[in-house]
């Protein structure tokens, strides 16, 4: 084939900016060391754009469109089901991102079972394994009805005939890094590529009505690698995370245009696959120390789902002139915050102290709501006095030391009382709605500010 005037161009992976020059510092998004090179066609470029002018579309009047209710595709993991809101939405495209090895693929082929044999038809498409590979892992899986297909196939326009030909339910590309089409002509991966092949997805997905899942791989900081306009032209946007050598994973909704946002499924991975935790909660509580100081349990909302996690803290003196502050699970310049709170309005010493904090189970919270956790597990440590082990805290604090009110403060305590524990040290803005909704034996107590806490903790 004929070639036209080759150039080269230099995208931002970021916000796919396009540059005629090398910068370190991308002018549209201000991200450095973001603009790669890449070579391009101009002339297909012009062809392309010819044919799009050549096609028409008339205007319609809103009041006149009308809405077909159909039910959402279940995807009988009810875990995946909640993040989606409700199951899979007909035409919508959905992106899974996570790090290598964490179970994108084990996930999708499990969907691709349960889907296939509710009677709907599934399309599987890999570039980067074979038949036989795939073959192996879903023999693990279990087994596949007859309306699961499966295509080991790069070429984008290949893979849009076959589904134009067979036109399945549900579609799978695995992953979108590898997929490759003729009218670009810089290699698979790069930001062309991987923009003109969502954008192909998303007219099959939104023309043919046709359910898209494509995995995405992550860069080093942990975001979905090739230009960041991906993420704004799918309708939903999936994180797994976790680490790959531990059980547990914990699938997110970042974006979601059906659903709520930040909803979470946590699963364990076993050799049969995935499987589901339908109790979070007791899953991040499990194996917690008993009498030790440091630990302190608090309630965050992932979603529409309150789930209960231990905050561990452990303070020292320092050997060195500047201490040292680490944290794991949370935000690190947050924890250093609260800690200055602490010296400045509660007369806790701890300049001297190198500090550690620690969300246990895997999970990343950055919601306010667990400060005072925070507050009283590094106070706890740093006493070396144990808090009662059912007590549970939550609570933004300010930086004048105040405990503000938080969302939902009824639904975390019914969680907390679900598992027994009896008390509850709440922000005495939500003592109110708390009392209102609460039932049981639940001992509820409003805290003001930084110093009613330690008071309270100094009162055990």
């Amino acid at each position: 084939m004929a070639k036209g005037k080759m150039t080269s161009v230099f995208f931002c992976q970021s916000c796919g900016y396009e540059s005629a020059k090398w910068t370190g510092q991308c002018p549209a998004c201000k991200a450095w060391n973001t603009m790669v090179e890449e070579i391009v066609d101009r002339s297909e470029l012009k062809g392309s754009q010819g044919a799009r002018k050549g096609s028409t579309s008339e205007p319609c009047i809103l009041s006149e469109v009308t809405i077909r209710e159909q039910d959402k595709v279940l995807t009988g993991i009810g875990e995946l089901d909640r993040v989606l809101g409700g199951g899979i939405v007909q035409g919508s495209l959905t992106l899974v991102g996570g790090d290598p090895g964490i179970g994108k693929s084990t996930l999708l082929l499990q969907v691709c079972q349960k889907v296939s044999a509710a009677g709907h038809k599934v399309l599987y498409v890999s570039g980067e394994e074979s038949q036989v590979q795939i073959k192996m892992r879903a023999d693990r899986i279990g087994p596949f009805s007859k309306d699961m297909f499966l295509l080991c196939e790069t070429s984008l326009d290949a893979i849009t005939e076959v589904i134009r030909r067979q036109k399945p339910e549900v579609v799978v590309i695995d992953s979108i890094q590898t997929m490759y089409s003729e009218n670009v002509s810089s290699a698979p991966g790069s930001v062309s590529q991987v923009r003109e092949a969502t954008a192909t997805l998303l007219q099959l997905a939104k023309g043919l009505l046709v359910s898209v899942f494509i995995v995405g791989h992550v860069t080093k900081e942990g975001t979905v690698a090739g230009p960041r306009v991906l993420e704004h032209m799918v309708d939903t946007v999936l994180y797994f995370e976790g680490d790959r050598h531990a059980s547990y994973r914990v699938l997110r909704g970042v974006k979601n245009r059906f659903g709520s946002t930040n909803e979470i499924g946590v699963f364990e991975m076993r050799e049969t696959g995935l499987v589901e935790v339908q109790n979070p909660s007791e899953y991040m509580l499990s194996g917690r120390p008993e009498n030790a100081s440091g630990s302190v349990v608090t309630c965050s909302m992932e979603g529409t789902r309150p789930v209960l996690l231990e905050i561990q803290g452990l303070v020292c003196h320092s050997s060195f002139g500047i201490p040292r502050r680490q944290t794991t699970g949370t935000d690190f310049n947050r924890v250093n915050l609260l800690m200055a709170v602490l010296e400045k309005r509660s007369g806790v010493q701890l300049s001297g102290c190198d500090a550690y904090v620690n969300v246990t189970g895997g999970l990343k919270v950055t919601e306010p709501a667990i400060d005072l956790a925070i507050v009283l597990a590094i106070v706890s440590s740093f006493r070396n006095q144990a808090l009662p082990a059912k007590l549970i805290a939550f609570g933004e604090v300010g930086l004048s030391g105040e405990v503000r009110s938080v969302s939902q403060a009824s639904q975390r305590i019914a969680e907390a009382e679900k598992l027994g524990f009896d008390t509850c040290l709440v922000p005495k803005s939500n003592l109110s709605e708390a009392l209102k909704d609460k039932a049981g034996k639940m001992k509820v107590v409003g805290i003001a500010t930084v110093s009613d806490a330690l008071e309270f903790l100094g009162s055990r």
